[in-house]
């Protein structure tokens, strides 16, 4: 599962070679978190998260084949919490 959002990523962005996947596991099933480049994110998300969605939607089927519950999500960088 890792291996085909990290696919799909690298041929979507810029910058293929800052792309990481983290995968960790909690009570709901596996978590999934995408790190792009900065600069990238526009396009992983989309116009309205169409991207991200489609994503999303191909993780779940893949989810289904394998037998797990998983969720893919987006660190979106360096957020301030001041701001």
């Amino acid at each position: 599962m890792k291996n085909l959002i990290e696919y799909i990523l690298i041929h979507l962005v810029q910058h293929p070679e800052d792309v990481n996947v983290v995968e960790s596991e909690d009570d709901r099933g596996m978590v999934f978190t995408i790190h792009v480049n900065q600069e990238d994110i526009g396009r992983v998300i989309g116009k309205g998260g169409s991207v991200i969605q489609s994503i999303r939607n191909i993780g779940k089927i893949r989810a289904v084949k394998e037998g797990i519950h998983a969720y893919i999500n987006i660190d979106d960088g360096d957020k301030e919490e001041n701001a």
